[in-house]
Order: structure tokens, then C-alpha cells, then sequence
């Protein structure tokens, strides 16, 4: 699932290439686009027919653009996307073939690029709803015009409100593993199962480590190594293990090339040469270093090779 380099990385490319254009048609191909959409596919349709995409934005995972009114006055409406394991949201030249798992088309009234949403899992989608004038460069979302689907997900690392003293306090309280709450989206936004095993190797963490035991250095060094490691995917466009993730315009990210342990089980550690592991985990995968980032002493789970 695209996380918040790879998702900011589309926000991006929405900000440049959709944001004040007026929507002129717009087509569903499939239902499940739109299932969330609960007024249905018509109310979807006539919603966004005649109004203007104001500015991207972007919260965790989520991405949300406001409208405008035919008039030009501001909505108090916004259409909403996450794209789930699969969703992409796509830039192209209307004489460009449908891509096969082609879900919505937007088209403008200037006639230009058309936006795509495509969709091969069908777990992503798109939704209208109420939403104030948002405020902001997009980038993690202010308060001011969040949709309320998006008001549970917290304000993530990169953003300049974001509250470390506040986090370090909030992960210690916790009774859980430290993985587990790098995951938990109302603690801290956009951290999803590849950026955390980055992060916990880099702050020489191992992910059934308990929160309530860590000490303020410890969280303060894991914090370190999210914002690290998130920034750098964020230059290299984000990670692309297959063709489903890619930004506006088609291209793959390329920060899959520097991961240290996600994905690199049986290889060499790059810090001490150890061979990284590979364990189950919520029905996903961990990846670490057994000699970085030793197990605690009270998990009884021993880590298995892959």
C-alpha cells in the first residue's frame, strides 16, 4: 500500500496538473470506484460536474482536493481519494488508451490532460464530502477544511505542527510493540509497514520492542530515523516494488534501491554485515537485523529466515 512519500509524490503531481481546473465530464467505470460515495454514482457525478479542483492536499495516507463552485465561490466540498493497495491516480492525453482497470476519467473544460483514477485491487476510492476552505501548502493538511473521514489521522512527521514532545510523551504511554505503534495512524500519519522497519533499523529498534520501556532518547532517535528515511523516499519518488505504484504522470519511484532491510532477507546488514530476518507480523512481514536490533528479552517469537 502507497504510504506518505509515495502518496505526497501524487499530491504533488495533482498540485501541478489538476488544481484549478474545471471539471467538464466525469465517467465511472466501476461501482466499487465510488462505493463510498454514499448518495451513489449520479449524486457522484453531478457533484463534481461544472466545479473547479481548487488545490491538492494531502493528510497520512489520504488526498483530498476542494472545490469551487460554477461561480467561482468556494465549496464547502472537497473529492477525496485513497488508493488503497493499488490506486493510482493518473495525467494523461485524452488520445491515450484506457488503461485496463480503468475506474473513473475526469475530464476539463480546457480540453487538456485528463485525470484517471485506475484501480486493479479495487480497494481504493473516491468520495465527495463536506469540507471547508482548507488552508496550507497541502503537505501533511492543516486542520482548516479537513474532511471529517481524514480527522482521526494524525498530523504526520514532516509537517512543521507536528508535535515531538507531544509523540514521545504519547508512544510511551502506550502499552503495545513500538511497530505496532508506528502503524497506528491517529499516533502519527503516514507511517506504513516498509518506512517502519527503515525507521526501527535506523534508530536500532526492534519492532516488538514495548513503547511503555523505551527511554525519551530512544523515541527521540526512532523519530529521527522516520523523518530521515521518509524525506530521502520522498526524493527518490517514493518505493516501487511493481507496476502499481507510480505517480501522476506513470513514473516509478526509486528509493527501493536504498532500503537497508525491508525486503533484503538473507542479505548482509549494510551496517555489521549480519544476515537480515525475515518474521511474521500482522499478517505482513518484518524485516531486521537480529545483531542491530535485538529482540527483547520477554518476546518469545523467534525470528525465522525466508
Amino acid at each position: 500500500m502507497p504510504e506518505l512519500p509515495e502518496v505526497e509524490v501524487v499530491r504533488r503531481g495533482l498540485e501541478q496538473w489538476v488544481a484549478g481546473r474545471t471539471v467538464a465530464t466525469v465517467e465511472v467505470h466501476h461501482p466499487r470506484a465510488v462505493r463510498r460515495h454514499l448518495e451513489g454514482t449520479e449524486h457522484f457525478v453531478a457533484a463534481l460536474t461544472g466545479r473547479t479542483f481548487t488545490a491538492a492536499h494531502r493528510r497520512g495516507k489520504y488526498l483530498w482536493l476542494p472545490l469551487a463552485e460554477p461561480d467561482g465561490a468556494p465549496s464547502d466540498r472537497a473529492l477525496v481519494a485513497h488508493l488503497g493497495m493499488s490506486g493510482q491516480l493518473l495525467v494523461e492525453k485524452p488520445s491515450a488508451p484506457d488503461e485496463t482497470h480503468l475506474r473513473a476519467r475526469f475530464t476539463f473544460t480546457d480540453g487538456g490532460r485528463e485525470l484517471r483514477f485506475v484501480d486493479q485491487r479495487t480497494f481504493g476510492g473516491l468520495v465527495v464530502e463536506e469540507a471547508g476552505p482548507a488552508g496550507g501548502d497541502g503537505a501533511g493538511g492543516d486542520a482548516a477544511g479537513l474532511p471529517p473521514r481524514l480527522a482521526h489521522i494524525a498530523i504526520d512527521p514532516l509537517d512543521d505542527s507536528f508535535d515531538a514532545d507531544a509523540f514521545n510523551a504519547a508512544l510511551r504511554r502506550r502499552h503495545t510493540e513500538v511497530k505496532r505503534a508506528l502503524l497506528d495512524q491517529t499516533l502519527i500519519g503516514g507511517v506504513g509497514n516498509i518506512y517502519a522497519d527503515e525507521a526501527l533499523w535506523r534508530a536500532r529498534l526492534h519492532g516488538n520492542r514495548p513503547t511503555d520501556k523505551l527511554t525519551r532518547t530512544q523515541v527521540s532517535d526512532l523519530l529521527d530515523g522516520v523523518r530521515d528515511v521518509l524525506g530521502e523516499a520522498l526524493a527518490q519518488g517514493g518505493t516501487s516494488f511493481d507496476s502499481l505504484y507510480v505517480d501522476v504522470n506513470g513514473q516509478s519511484g526509486y528509493f527501493s534501491r536504498f532500503l537497508a532491510v525491508y525486503g533484503q532477507a538473507d542479505r548482509p546488514c549494510p551496517r555489521c554485515g549480519t544476515a537480515i530476518v525475515r518474521e511474521s507480523f500482522m499478517n505482513r512481514s518484518s524485516y531486521s537485523c537480529p545483531r542491530c536490533q535485538p529482540r527483547p528479552r520477554s518476546s518469545p517469537t523467534r525470528p525465522r529466515r525466508s
